[in-house]
């Protein structure tokens, strides 16, 4: 919990203020859907299903108390209906909520990954511990940095975080490369790979923004630009990301069971 630097605009602080207000729609809209959607699919992916749901849950409870403790930050007062005045209460400001929630959904989106692709018993269990343990020594690893203000502390855990975020990264775009060509239709294995280098793209965006404080942007800019692009970079790898879940769920359902029907 580092504390909000001063001298915020009424563009900034409402930039970031829609931006997490954004994440609260995108995120509780999904669960909705995902969990509504649970019947069109059949009992095999109906688990991955289900943790894709969880985690928009999670982060919509999460992005609720990062929204409150924004809000609860600052005052913003118009005198005389002129413009816009933004000051801090006093009240701290808690992003790491951001933190506890990635350490929650960031294993159960590799794994939901999995679980859906269908991989045999023994790879989804292997790969399902080992991408979550690596994810979420990736988000561990990140944290401290997270609240440094000294550049060279924040640089060094980056370094370390990108570790296990290599080997995840690496896991998605070649790892699972044989596994999505095995998929039962055309469709299905292109699903699967769009949602795995979405993951990869999503994922990307991440470091770049944990690196605006650690070049040297500093004041309410760098913290605005960092929580509009957390905010963005979660929507793509929870809600949008979970779409193609759901969709993957839902054509290899339509496979299986056209399967079924035909004669023997």
């Amino acid at each position: 919990m580092a504390p909000l630097p001063d001298g915020f605009s009424y563009a900034e602080w409402n930039a970031t203020y829609n931006g997490l207000s954004f994440g609260i729609a995108a995120m509780g809209s999904a669960t909705i859907f995902f969990w509504l959607q649970l019947p069109n699919v059949t009992k095999s992916y109906r688990t991955a299903l289900t943790i894709t749901g969880i985690v928009t849950l999670i982060a919509t409870y999460h992005y609720i108390r990062i929204f409150n403790s924004w809000s609860e930050a600052f005052t913003v007062v118009s005198k005389d209906g002129g413009d816009y005045e933004v000051k801090l209460t006093g009240a701290p400001f808690n992003d790491g909520y951001r933190y506890v929630d990635w350490l929650l959904t960031v294993p159960l989106l590799l794994i939901e990954l999995i679980l859906v692709m269908k991989l045999p018993q023994a790879e989804t269990v292997s790969l399902s511990w080992k991408l979550g343990l690596a994810s979420a020594l990736m988000v561990a690893l990140g944290y401290p940095g997270e609240i440094q203000e000294d550049l060279s502390v924040r640089w060094f855990w980056w370094c370390l975080s990108m570790i296990p975020f290599c080997y995840v990264v690496f896991t998605l775009a070649v790892g699972l490369a044989e596994a999505t060509s095995k998929q039962p239709s055309p469709a299905a294995a292109s699903l699967a790979s769009a949602a795995r280098y979405l993951t990869v793209l999503s994922w990307c965006t991440y470091p770049f923004v944990y690196m605006v404080k650690s070049v040297g942007l500093a004041g309410p800019a760098a913290t605005m630009y960092e929580q509009v692009g957390y905010s963005i970079g979660d929507v793509m790898a929870k809600a949008v990301f979970g779409v193609l879940i759901w969709a993957l769920a839902a054509e290899k359902s339509a496979v299986e069971e056209s399967g079924k029907l035909l004669p023997n």
